[in-house]
């Protein structure tokens, strides 16, 4: 019984002269003719559909490609299976080969991201950890190349596999090119287009390799830990605002939660200290005289009144470029703890006639640490 469907099968096969695929599916790249041990008649017609690529393969070795068109199969239409197989004058039905067809469509919204979180080193914030993901398009623009060097013995190679491949291949490109942008952290998700842009051209000549050509590469979002986020709002704010009045913005906002906190001792407090601040508005209001002078002093008439405070100096700095500030003293001392700026920075202050290298500007020097005073005078 075994022995009489073999010999039926080879007889259907043997019968079988035209060679074609009809693509029901959405996923399939390569598709291997499958007949009875890879047999082809003289004169077989050959189908290629657009959008399909029809590749041979003698034992391995790739042979003629077939555009799309309908083929007779003989040495005219074969030259380099015919000199593979050392044809000279013709060839007896059947010969042996492989046919795979190739579907070359663009593949549209393809997925890619980065499984675990990549390390990136930034000046202000040290080493943070990114995630990223997108979608790209590609076409199979050489299908005997991606034939060989991909599919293989595969006689039925999908997109999910192809996209196994391409994805750990975008995932390590991207994180190199990331990496070797150095950009400030924050910067990387306003610059998506650019970075998209520079990934393909970085990207093309390893799909190249392969057969494939990348049609189109987005990175649709670069994302951070919220705690990252968090500090570089921080950041941003505290290069924009005045310190004072941040911390006058800070204590009037723990005072309102405070008061609100009415069950708990710091709300009775604050509730007193409230009570004791609007009496002596209403006291004030009572009695105008008393707001001549200080709540609290003993000061009379005819005290000398202190000189105006003295003007605050400004100071202006450089961080990879562009001008920053200005800043008060105090917060240049921040900035230089946090290590947004360092001792080669450059400063400006009003008076100077040109910007000048922090570690050279006389009333920033203590900053570097390591300063001692001179010797006491002897008598």
């Amino acid at each position: 019984m075994d022995l009489f469907n073999e010999i039926k099968k080879k007889l259907s096969h043997e019968f079988i002269d035209i060679i074609e695929w009809l693509d029901n599916t959405n996923d399939t790249i390569v598709h291997r003719f499958e007949r009875y041990q890879n047999e082809i008649k003289n004169n077989a017609k050959l189908i290629v559909r657009e959008g399909q690529t029809a590749v041979f393969v003698n034992e391995g070795q790739l042979a003629d490609v077939f555009t799309p068109g309908t083929y007779t199969l003989n040495t005219k239409n074969l030259p380099i299976l015919t000199t593979l197989k050392g044809w000279k004058y013709g060839f007896d039905s059947p010969f042996k080969a492989e046919v795979y067809f190739v579907n070359t469509r663009l593949f549209t919204d393809e997925k890619w991201g980065t499984k675990n979180p990549f390390m990136l080193s930034d000046e202000r914030f040290g080493l943070v950890e990114i995630r990223a993901f997108g979608t790209y398009s590609f076409r199979i623009n050489d299908p005997g190349k991606f034939v060989i060097d991909v599919v293989g013995t595969d006689g039925h190679f999908t997109n999910y596999e192809v996209n196994e491949h391409l994805k750990s291949l975008i995932v390590t490109r991207f994180t190199d090119t990331v990496g070797e942008a150095n950009l400030p952290v924050e910067l990387y998700a306003a610059n998506t287009s650019e970075l998209s842009e520079t990934c393909q051209e970085v990207m093309q000549p390893e799909f190249q390799r392969v057969g494939i050509e990348l049609e189109k590469f987005y990175i649709e979002n670069v994302s951070m830990p919220e705690e990252l986020k968090k500090e570089i709002f921080e950041y941003s704010r505290l290069d924009k605002l005045d310190m004072a009045k941040l911390s006058q913005f800070k204590a009037a906002k723990a005072m309102e939660a405070a008061a609100k906190n009415e069950g708990g001792t710091a709300g009775a407090g604050m509730g007193m200290g409230m009570g004791f601040v609007l009496a002596q508005q209403m006291g004030n209001m009572m009695n105008p005289q008393a707001v001549q002078q200080p709540f609290g002093s003993q000061a009379v008439q005819g005290t000398a009144v202190p000189p105006p405070m003295p003007a605050q100096i400004l100071y202006h700095y450089a961080v990879n470029g562009q001008q920053m500030g200005s800043v008060s003293f105090d917060r240049l001392k921040e900035l230089f703890a946090a290590r947004a700026i360092n001792r080669d920075s450059l400063i400006w202050k009003p008076g100077m006639q040109q910007w000048a290298a922090l570690k050279d500007v006389e009333e920033l020097k203590g900053f570097l640490g390591g300063a001692t005073p001179p010797p006491l005078p002897t008598e």
